[in-house]
């Protein structure tokens, strides 16, 4: 696969398919991009794992935090990794002897280690190098343009918002909410 580019409907896919995500680095530092992508993530309603060493057994936005993807005690859909590139091999290493294997190895912005994405994808899973799926959902849902993003394209139309007045994205190209 071509990991300078990714499709549309191949993010979205991930994001719909995705229920529980295994953050690798998460920080329990507000000021910290990763506290931010993990409260996002809660906030649309998904299950997020930190995963951090130094902080196991303590708590990150209520979440238990884990010293390793092997101490977790459920199966994870998504590995997000939040460390560098030359760290990316080893989390793939591990996510590989997992059972259930994850469906997918997500190394945030800046993070790229193509050998490890060939190992990942050679054993079944999907990869994504150097995104943010908290970008990616804003940016498929329709929200970040609302943070005054150009999207390239002129509209008056706004997502739905739901209950509350929270953006629930929806994944599907035809618009309907799911």
């Amino acid at each position: 696969m071509n990991h300078d580019r990714y499709s549309d409907d191949y993010i979205r896919g991930i994001l719909d398919e995705c229920k529980v995500i295994a953050m690798v680095g998460a920080s329990a530092n507000s000021i910290r991009p990763s506290y931010f992508a993990m409260k996002y993530l809660l906030e649309k309603g998904y299950r997020v794992i930190p995963i951090n060493p130094g902080q196991a057994g303590k708590e990150i936005l209520g979440q238990t935090v884990y010293a390793s993807l092997a101490d977790v005690p459920e199966a994870i859909d998504m590995v997000d990794i939040f460390r560098s590139s030359e760290a990316a091999a080893g989390i793939v290493d591990e996510a590989l002897t997992l059972n259930p294997r994850p469906k997918v190895v997500w190394m945030q912005l800046s993070v790229r280690n193509d050998a490890a994405a060939a190992k990942a994808e050679a054993a079944g899973l999907k990869v994504v190098m150097n995104r943010c799926p908290k970008i990616e959902y804003g940016r498929l849902s329709g929200e970040i343009a609302w943070a005054g993003v150009n999207r390239g394209m002129v509209s008056s139309k706004r997502p739905t918002l739901s209950v509350g007045g929270i953006q629930r994205m929806t994944l599907k190209k035809d618009g309907n909410l799911s």
